[in-house]
């Protein structure tokens, strides 16, 4: 599957956390409505750890978890914005926030999905795939 697929680079607003991410050309975004992805307004790409690196700025993060404590809501503790985290629904990846990548828009297509994630355990089966090589 890696063969049309190309690493992307991103980061925070101040540049401090940097990362890289393989991707296809057609991306899904899930749009969730959680209390935290809500409020944060972050819609992401969901992706095997083994599609992710960070490139700099680990000293930088810092990680918030509520509830179960399974998802490390990581941010940058000098700009204060979430570039990726490590999702509930998908412990074993991480969840890119799409509009911290440098080119979001570098895509054959972006399809932009709404996740119920208020009724996140009726519906975080349907995530399970997403980070699984």
């Amino acid at each position: 599957m890696t063969d049309d697929m190309t690493w992307h680079k991103g980061g925070c607003h101040c540049g401090a956390v940097r990362f890289e991410v393989l991707l296809p050309q057609r991306i899904e975004i899930e749009d969730c409505n959680c209390s935290v992805c809500l409020m944060s307004q972050n819609a992401h790409i969901i992706v095997p750890s083994s599609r992710f690196r960070l490139l700099s700025g680990e000293e930088n993060l810092s990680t918030y978890t509520f509830n179960t404590h399974t998802a490390k809501h990581q941010f940058c503790s000098v700009c204060g914005i979430k570039s990726f985290y490590v999702p509930r629904s998908n412990p074993d990846g991480f969840a890119i926030t799409w509009r911290c990548l440098d080119d979001p828009m570098a895509f054959e297509h972006v399809g932009i999905h709404p996740f119920d994630g208020v009724q996140w355990e009726l519906n975080a089966g349907t995530l399970a795939h997403k980070s699984k090589d």
